[in-house]
């Protein structure tokens, strides 16, 4: 079972992840709707995974994973962005992002990312 947060500005694309997520054996352990929150939430909940999104209010997603990776090289990050953010989903994994989804996205396409994390990570 792993601890997942999740991290977008979006409601609706949060509660969707949170539905998405709850019908398998992880838990949601916590929400944040920008990067700033985002890096204070991990630092408090420790996480075994986090969605992120890339464009956000306050502190972009590639900034928090920076911040995150710095402090915490082990952490496990899924980037979900648009796929007209291709040069900056390229950014994010060269900052450490452990894989990405592209918005829109299928409930499968979530499945298939957090079981390729955790399989390489168990």
């Amino acid at each position: 079972m792993g601890r997942i947060l999740i991290v977008d500005d979006a409601k609706f694309l949060r509660m969707t992840l949170r539905r998405i997520i709850e019908k398998t054996e992880h838990v949601v352990v916590g929400e944040a709707k920008n990067g700033e929150e985002a890096v204070a939430l991990y630092r408090e909940l420790l996480p075994d995974l986090v969605f992120m999104d890339i464009t956000m209010p306050v502190k972009s997603g590639l900034t928090a994973l920076k911040e995150i990776r710095e402090a915490f090289p082990d952490a496990k990050v899924i980037i979900c962005s648009a796929l007209s953010q291709q040069k900056m989903v390229y950014e994010a994994i060269k900052a450490g992002a452990k894989d990405f989804v592209v918005k829109p996205f299928e409930e499968s396409q979530i499945l298939d990312a957090i079981q390729r994390i955790f399989e390489k990570n168990p």
